[in-house]
């Protein structure tokens, strides 16, 4: 699919004025949600040695307390997506919030294990809600020519927030690392994105293509005219108006359109992508950086500091993926991310496989190591959001991206639960060979099965899928 002519809304430019300045707070506040994403999934690592301490764990109930999180945010995908339809995104987002206080204190305050790991489930259950709730509702308050900045703000968001939880782990245990309970106060400190994100979507508006499959079309014409020109925003409001009414006369509403063939089709293509984009390996890399780089021939202090500069450079990634993202079609910067991280991935193997131990090899493997999370945090990581953000119709599209965000949980938790005892039995050569075939089948899916979306409104996007997959 090319990316088409202009919409009616886009022939009305959308020039810069007060309310581009309105639109940026709206963003700023709503990717507070990707922060606590990010933090509360990274913070774990550095807190691990004091919880130990603290609380006793052994080898596999400490893996157990790691991977609930994970579980928890695939059931909370699936339910912030159908609460976020069925009750809006902003409202969405401010139970997110509360959720993700409640969890962060449920967790400072756990006297055992199985407690904290039934804190962290709830926990999961909000970052996996705000996982398919804030690009929603990014995606449809943008504009759509600057759509891809401002959705991809969350991702860099997730990765700030994930570089955050190593540097305040740093500093905190560096200084109190002594203390067995120092762990605490590491994961207390999330507590305060969650009140500036709870605070912050009190005073912001609702999604406007929500508020008109609501009926509340004044509503959403008041909220347009708020993030847009006053030309642009009748203009838009049409397109959208137009397409509420097709959906009504067609009856698609919420889980009744998972019986439409060209919906099945796109959540089939929406999920793949989600678990493709984990089978790249990512976090492998981010949750097991350490041990790898130790398996390449880092000691384990150099391992440690090495492993910093994953953090560092994936920020990199996403900041030079955001510059890019509005100037390259979205198919081709995807198989182009594709085929960068399989190569990384060829790269890390034969590093792994011909190379004789040293101090080459371990050099080399981090530094393709470095260049594998660069490439993937500047193409895959922001796109597939991106992507599964715009494909869906109006009516369902919560709800689909939470069942496809399900699906990426599931290939997180998949890849994180078995690349331990599978790099443990094959070695770190053999072990990327797997992600390098598995890559090669992620360019063969995304150049079939995967359209076109840069330049389309979200209202030209559904029309376009629903002559294409009927």
């Amino acid at each position: 699919m090319s990316s088409g002519p202009a919409t009616s809304a886009v022939s009305s430019p959308d020039v810069r004025g007060a309310h581009s300045h309105r639109l940026g707070l709206i963003t700023v506040i709503a990717t507070f949600g990707g922060l606590l994403f990010g933090y509360d999934t990274g913070v774990i690592n550095g807190a691990l040695e004091p919880l130990q301490r603290d609380l006793g764990l052994t080898a596999s109930t400490e893996g157990f307390v790691v991977s609930i999180l994970i579980v928890g945010a695939a059931v909370g995908a699936v339910a912030g997506g159908w609460l976020s339809d069925r009750f809006g995104r902003r409202h969405n987002i401010l139970l997110l919030a509360i959720v993700f206080m409640v969890g962060t204190l449920a967790c400072v305050v756990a006297p055992s294990w199985p407690l904290l790991a039934a804190a962290r489930f709830v926990l999961g259950l909000a970052v996996g809600g705000a996982s398919a709730t804030v690009p929603v509702y990014l995606a449809e308050i943008s504009p759509t020519e600057r759509r891809g900045g401002l959705v991809t703000r969350n991702e860099v968001m997730i990765v700030g927030g994930q570089f955050a939880a190593f540097v305040v782990n740093a500093v905190i245990y560096n200084v109190w690392g002594e203390v067995d309970w120092i762990w605490r106060v590491m994961l207390l400190v999330a507590v305060v994105p969650a009140i500036v994100l709870f605070v912050g979507m009190l005073r912001m508006p609702e999604s406007p293509r929500w508020l008109v499959l609501q009926g509340r079309t004044d509503d959403a014409l008041d909220v347009l005219r708020q993030v847009r020109s006053p030309e642009r925003a009748e203009a838009e409001m049409a397109e959208v108006r137009r397409l509420a009414e097709e959906e009504t006369r067609s009856r698609t509403a919420g889980p009744v359109d998972l019986s439409v063939r060209w919906i099945r089709k796109l959540i089939v293509i929406g999920a793949a992508l989600g678990v493709f984009q984990q089978f790249s390996g990512i976090n492998a890399v981010m949750y097991y950086g350490t041990q790898l780089l130790g398996d390449a021939g880092f000691s384990a202090n150099a391992a440690i500091v090495a492993n910093t500069l994953n953090g560092l450079f994936s920020l990199l990634g996403i900041t030079c993926g955001i510059l890019l993202i509005n100037r390259i079609n979205r198919r081709t910067m995807l198989i182009g991310g594709f085929a960068l991280t399989t190569t990384m991935h060829l790269l890390i193997a034969l590093s792994a496989l011909l190379l004789p131990d040293g101090t080459v090899k371990a050099y080399a493997i981090l530094v393709f190591v470095v260049l594998f999370v660069f490439c993937m945090q500047g193409t895959l990581g922001p796109l597939t959001w991106l992507i599964l953000s715009e494909i869906f119709p109006l009516r369902i599209r919560s709800l689909a991206i939470g069942i496809c965000v399900t699906a990426l949980w599931l290939g997180n938790a998949l890849v994180s639960g078995i690349f331990p005892p599978v790099n443990a039995a094959l070695g770190i050569g053999p072990t990327f060979l797997v992600f390098v075939a598995l890559g090669l089948a992620a360019i063969v899916f995304s150049w079939k099965a995967v359209p076109e979306t840069r330049g389309r409104s979200l209202e030209e996007l559904e029309s376009e899928f629903r002559r294409r997959y009927s």
